[in-house]
């Protein structure tokens, strides 16, 4: 009498016919994609935020241009004068990297008035003067005053 089939016998017949139908079977290889462009692109993969564990500098950096860096001194020549007088306009030595944006931001802290524009030129000794042209709301001769020009 031949032995009776179990659960586990069945499920090892039903594995080796698996393997013999891969055996028997062709070997499949694997087909190389067509390259249609010579040019290789980097595949874009997953890019993570940075963590770090300790921070690289010990103290944050400090702004080193401050309105009173931009703004050296005020210019008492009798042209300068004619100026604040004629044309609205108050005249500085400024910082030779100071920015005309700088300047007029400078000016209004250090003031209070509102510029209309700001023409700069570099001097032949190679400090940086600044003309700054006030609205028409503000008046030069009010804002020397104050500072103590005239």
């Amino acid at each position: 009498m031949a032995p009776k089939k179990t659960a586990a016998g069945a499920g090892g017949e039903a594995k080796a016919g698996k393997v013999a139908k891969a055996v028997k079977g062709a070997v499949s290889r694997k087909v190389k994609k067509a390259r249609n462009n010579v040019h290789f692109f980097k595949p874009k993969t997953l890019m993570k935020r940075r963590e770090p564990k300790y921070p690289r500098r010990s103290v944050e950096s400090r702004q080193r241009m401050d309105k009173y860096r931009i703004i050296q001194c005020p210019v008492t020549t009798e042209s300068a004068m004619k100026k604040i007088e004629e044309i609205n306009t108050l005249v500085f030595l400024v910082d030779i990297k100071a920015t005309k944006l700088n300047i007029k931001a400078a000016v209004k802290e250090l003031y209070d008035v509102k510029c209309a524009k700001v023409n700069t030129l570099i001097r032949p000794d190679g400090k940086k003067k600044a003309y700054v042209h006030l609205t028409q709301d503000y008046d030069a001769l009010d804002v020397a005053n104050r500072i103590g020009i005239i």
